[in-house]
């Protein structure tokens, strides 16, 4: 390649790159003057989410479950997704499935799993539903004065029940601070 060709390629890359910068992303931010984006649904803060995926992690390690801890806001968002050291990458799906479940059905996963054993048209929409597609148990909804504001999931542990007994832990752990 010639030094001129080279010089060339160099300064269209500078030149389309300079370009691409003044272009905002699809989707993106608005522009100067756009209105702001809405604010995350209501839900715990991430300091709170963070501490309740910790020891709900802990208290899966102390009885030898390698897992990951799922928090989200109340429009199902995730706040925090926090997979414990050795944790199956698969486990961080299965976690949000679990949370969609609860934010969906404002109940317990293991709740919506035995109610659709007996409600044909709720099984149905759930497989529909390519947010949870099978409901697991191993979430929990976060409550605040009867209000649903998030969902807690663990998953990886050999059981739902388990996995449970786990979000139990950490949403103990914060509840009396959840706003």
């Amino acid at each position: 390649m010639t030094k001129t060709l080279t010089l060339g390629l160099i300064a269209a890359a500078a030149l389309f790159a300079s370009a691409q910068a003044q272009v905002p992303a699809p989707g993106g931010p608005p522009g100067p003057g756009g209105p702001p984006p809405p604010p995350r649904a209501r839900g715990p803060s991430a300091a709170l989410a963070v501490e309740a995926a910790q020891t709900a992690i802990a208290t899966c390690l102390a009885n030898g479950y390698k897992t990951t801890a799922t928090v989200v806001d109340s429009a199902g968002v995730p706040v925090v997704i926090l997979t414990g050291d050795g944790a199956p990458e698969r486990t961080q799906g299965v976690g949000l499935t679990k949370t969609w479940a609860v934010v969906t059905y404002k109940m317990s996963s293991g709740d919506v799993l035995a109610k659709s054993k007996t409600d044909p048209a709720m099984d149905a929409a759930i497989k529909a539903n390519p947010k949870i597609g099978t409901v697991r148990q191993g979430a929990l909804p976060l409550m605040v004065g009867g209000e649903l504001i998030g969902a807690m999931s663990v998953s990886g542990a050999p059981g739902g029940d388990k996995d449970e007994v786990c979000v139990k832990a950490g949403i103990d752990k914060v509840a009396s601070r959840l706003k």
